[in-house]
């Protein structure tokens, strides 16, 4: 029940990572399962409807119900510690989100059971999208409206706690660079996704209600769906990697013993990709034919990005140029990251130009790209991250040697499984085939690329196998096994509910290291004790959720009862959340004293 009404943001976050985490298995193996059709040619395991389901499930998986949640799941346990607050600005407003997010993937992930999943591509284009007569679409568009909502929710409530909650003397410009990461993540969340939104309620009534946006023959129009949903669609793959790029920044800075190289170009950067992440989107839509005027200005606002992009990579090297570097799990995913992303970079740039764009659109060189900027890029980082807060989140420390055996199998088999597939796309192999003939020279390729893959999931029971092992006592770990720069890495294991018994003072950038060189050891209190106000825990977020849930099923079958009442069942939680007064609770001067003279504060 704790865990069913916790609006602690800590628990949130645990609880992202283990929904995410469930997901990102179910993704991958439907991605596996994909490789396993396309190891020999003239293959019938998963043929027709069913690869196409597997093809589309993977993909929205991934990117909606494992990406974004566990990058939730560290902005949720690490943001408010690195700003020195007791909590994110509106507890029950996480706990929805949270809440939210979940039922959508469920409610997505059941149209397995019920008729079969979706198998419009996860793009979801019309007319594949409008015409496919099964529930598939339905499951898709609702379960994905729940938790993008979801999503939005989250993106506000961290953009106002970046903005609210710091703790005195941490200005903008001495906020760690995750948090900097997370605040403009949070603001392209904020302008993304109700293009989003506004898409799939159009999709939404064209196949509840027979509206006609999108069917060309009652005055519609297919291409209007690419550009609502790519609007939302590039600013998301930036929502995906700069979470990733903040935890490269940290775990690299802290394992090189030295402070960020160029700290302020870092965060301009970072910014200035948040801000051209809008203005791209049509590069993903180059051969519609919009004309040389559109594509080449697209084509130029996309090759711009590479700048600030590589402004960070050069200052990742800067950063371990004369550091003392210690090879670490974390570490060496962040140094795996570095390459790998100046990889899917580069292909980016090609995949830029509009006349190259006709050769290439649609082919697996696009796969290889995108796969190269997404896991060698934002899986890698995440895994970084998870190996560097894992003693942070669990109060245990992950095993090292395992964690080596983890990033090797898992960094071998990325580039096994991707790199070939630059090739077969030169060579002409389009995307979302499920069989090719023999002769055609694309089998050693993909038999390659299928061996990575199972490599990959190799990798990754190895980490399951790690986390499981390090549930024992003996990796217990202390309160800042890293030598850590940052204010998380200042509190005791575990770490107490109210997180900083005194709120602390900043005193510069990497707080925790300025008070260490100081001869501290510890932070300065900005206050002297005194009683912390806490919020109280709910179950109404997790019934609102409960109450979307059912709402979409009633839309999905056409049932306006069921509907109604899931709709019903939401504006009781809303109108109970609003008349009664919840004041939460206070823990008092003396447990807090006694706390900080037990060292568990």
């Amino acid at each position: 029940m704790d865990w069913l009404t916790t609006v602690d943001h800590k628990k949130i976050g645990i609880l992202y990572l283990l929904a995410g985490g469930f997901f990102f298995l179910i993704g991958g193996l439907e991605a596996v399962l994909m490789r396993i059709q396309l190891m020999e040619p003239d293959s019938k395991i998963f043929t027709g409807e069913l690869y196409n389901q597997l093809l589309t499930m993977h993909g929205t998986t991934m990117i909606f119900l494992a990406a974004m949640p566990i990058i939730f799941g560290f902005m949720n346990a690490i943001v408010p510690l690195q700003l020195g607050a007791r909590d994110v600005a509106f507890p029950y407003v996480n706990a929805v989100g949270f809440w939210l997010f979940f039922f959508g993937g469920v409610l997505l992930n059941l149209s397995w059971f019920l008729g079969g999943a979706p198998e419009a591509g996860w793009t979801a284009y019309a007319p594949l999208s409008t015409v496919a007569e099964d529930t598939g679409v339905d499951f898709y568009v609702l379960g994905l409206q729940i938790a993008g909502a979801g999503t939005l929710a989250g993106g506000i409530n961290f953009l106002v706690t970046i903005i609210n909650m710091r703790a005195p003397g941490m200005t903008f410009m001495r906020m760690p660079l995750f948090t900097w990461a997370s605040f403009v993540t949070s603001g392209l969340i904020l302008f993304a996704f109700p293009a989003l939104t506004v898409g799939f309620f159009l999709l939404m009534f064209e196949r509840v209600f027979d509206a006609n946006f999108f069917n060309p023959d009652m005055g519609g129009n297919i291409l209007i769906w690419e550009h609502i949903f790519w609007i939302f669609g590039h600013p998301e793959v930036y929502i995906l990697i700069l979470p990733a790029f903040g935890i490269i920044s940290e775990v690299i800075s802290t394992f090189s013993n030295k402070r960020l190289f160029g700290y302020s170009a870092m965060v301009f950067a970072t910014v200035l990709i948040g801000f051209l992440g809008f203005m791209v989107w049509v590069h993903h839509m180059f051969t519609v034919g919009l004309g040389p005027v559109a594509n080449s200005i697209f084509a130029v606002a996309t090759m711009a990005i590479a700048i600030p992009t590589g402004v960070k990579i050069f200052n990742w090297i800067f950063t371990m140029w004369g550091g003392q570097i210690r090879f670490s799990t974390a570490m060496l995913f962040a140094v795996g990251f570095v390459p790998t992303f100046v990889m899917g970079g580069v292909t980016g740039v090609m995949l830029s130009v509009p006349a190259a764009d006709y050769q290439y659109h649609d082919s697996y060189f696009v796969v290889a790209h995108f796969h190269y900027v997404i896991v060698g890029g934002l899986i890698l980082g995440l895994f970084s991250g998870l190996y560097y807060w894992y003693p942070r989140m669990f109060n245990r420390v992950l095993n090292e040697t395992l964690g080596k055996w983890n990033f090797w199998l898992f960094f071998i088999g990325f580039h096994l499984t991707f790199f070939p597939q630059h090739w077969l796309g030169l060579m002409g192999m389009p995307r979302r085939v499920y069989t090719y003939m023999s002769g055609q020279e694309l089998d050693g390729a993909n038999f390659v690329s299928t061996i990575g893959a199972i490599l990959m999931g190799a990798g990754t029971i190895v980490l399951l196998i790690n986390i499981i092992i390090s549930a024992s006592s003996k990796y217990a770990t202390t309160k800042d096994p890293w030598d850590g720069r940052t204010l998380e890495w200042s509190m005791p294991v575990p770490t107490p509910e109210y997180n900083f018994a005194q709120t602390p003072l900043v005193r510069g950038l990497d707080a925790l290291y300025v008070e260490k060189t100081a001869g501290n050891g510890e932070m300065t209190p900005a206050e002297p004790v005194g009683e912390i106000h806490m919020p109280n825990g709910s179950i109404l977020p997790f019934i609102l959720s409960l109450g979307m849930f059912i709402a979409g099923f009633g839309f999905i079958y056409s049932n306006w009862y069921v509907a109604g009442a899931g709709l019903g069942l939401v504006l009781i939680t809303m109108f109970l959340r609003s008349i009664i007064d919840d004041h939460g609770y206070h823990i008092h001067k003396e447990e807090v004293e006694a706390d900080i003279k037990g060292g568990r504060a």
